[in-house]
């Protein structure tokens, strides 16, 4: 098999390193159209792993846990005025896992991956090729493979299969098939907190206008800290004109006691938010995995490791079928059967949650906090839910 992976953030980056472990008779070719020398080490977005990715991770020799902060309780809540305020503390000790998952920077997290890559790659340079500083142009798919028009040429290459998981974000992606503008806002940015008290605890707090969540980061040299996440409709959202005092107000006045107190702020980066996903993974013999394929709104947090999954279950058909001698494409048409029972229940639920934020309707938050008072009350039900977000379904 020759196989074409276009993207190297950490999706496509994992699905190259499984594609090299589980196929040792396939070529791959690793497209990314950032130069090679760009130093990814200092991006400092925030992402949030689940138990699942972080345990695919280690498998593949690229996790860093130094460089990420432990999640160890969840508490989900509902804000005042809602009548009923109800929340949902999920922890990982009463599941019997050391950790629900973790949350780290961007580069903390593709920097090893991509080392892993370059080392794994190093070894097999008659089979495993790095092309970045590279763009794919375009891809053309047909009943025997794909071509990718690449490079500054561009430059006409044939492949077997070809793997899109270049994601970015809602704003910047063309349409895809299932495609929904939620006129909301996500303020994404950094809040320094009076005491260690944060430290494995992750916020969610649905508010009237959205949620808000705080998620855990390692403490630097100034101390306790974490990440921010505010989600804001787009016709009642005035953040930009706030100072950072004004804005710390605001935050805290809507966060439970669980948070402790705030210190400081970071500057806030703003992004349109939207649901923006295909209903069908492959297109001919081309697959598309992670954002790629699905843009989720962060209100579950569970966009990357979706992703992760896509690229696994992707292996792992891939894998059977050179094991048993089934024919690629037959291989290829179980997967959008076989990702459709994790990646449709996550579609919906966040797509229900976003938009629920616009709905207006007398008694709707104090329903959300008797769902989340019910919820903590219901055991099996409540761990049923924290291993879906732990390992999806």
């Amino acid at each position: 098999m020759n196989l074409a992976v276009i993207g190297a953030g950490p999706a496509g980056l994992a699905l190259a390193l499984l594609a090299a472990e589980r196929l040792p008779a396939a070529q791959i070719h690793l497209f990314d159209t950032r130069p090679l020398d760009r130093d990814v080490r200092g991006d400092a977005r925030t992402l949030a792993l689940n138990l699942g990715s972080i345990r695919l991770l280690q498998r593949l020799h690229a996790w860093q846990p130094a460089a990420a902060q432990a999640i160890q309780t969840v508490h989900v809540s509902q804000a005042p005025p809602s009548p009923v305020s109800g929340e949902v503390r999920i922890r990982a000790a009463d599941l019997g896992v050391p950790q629900l998952g973790a949350v780290l920077p961007y580069g903390a997290l593709v920097a090893p991956l991509q080392q892993r890559w370059l080392d794994v790659a190093a070894a097999a340079p008659q089979r495993l090729f790095t092309r970045f500083g590279t763009p794919v142009h375009a891809i053309r798919s047909d009943a025997d493979g794909v071509e990718l028009d690449s490079g500054d040429g561009p430059l006409v290459e044939r492949f077997d299969l070809a793997v899109v998981a270049e994601g970015g974000v809602f704003a910047e992606q063309e349409r895809k098939r299932l495609s929904s503008d939620y006129h909301q806002n996500a303020w994404v940015g950094t809040v320094r907190l009076a005491s260690p008290g944060l430290q494995g605890l992750a916020v969610e707090r649905f508010t009237r206008n959205g949620p808000l969540a705080l998620l855990p980061l390692p403490d630097d040299a100034q101390g306790p800290r974490a990440a921010l996440v505010w989600c804001l409709p787009q016709a009642e959202d005035d953040i930009a004109a706030l100072s950072d005092a004004q804005r710390l107000v605001v935050i805290q006045q809507q966060l439970p006691d669980a948070a402790g107190r705030l210190t400081g702020i970071s500057a806030l980066k703003c992004f349109p938010l939207g649901l923006n996903a295909e209903t069908r993974l492959l297109q001919g013999r081309t697959l598309r995995i992670g954002n790629a394929a699905q843009t989720l709104h962060p209100v579950a947090g569970q966009g990357l490791n979706l992703g992760l999954r896509d690229a696994q279950a992707l292996m792992d058909a891939l894998r059977d079928a050179a094991e048993t001698g089934l024919g690629l494409d037959a291989a290829l048409a179980r997967i959008d059967r076989q990702r459709a029972p994790d990646r449709w229940p996550m579609i919906a639920a966040t797509d229900f949650l976003a938009r629920s934020f616009a709905w207006r309707l007398p008694g709707l938050p104090g329903l959300r906090g008797l769902a989340l008072a019910g919820l903590e009350l219901a055991t099996p039900l409540k761990t049923a839910v924290a291993r879906r977000m732990m390992f999806g379904g």
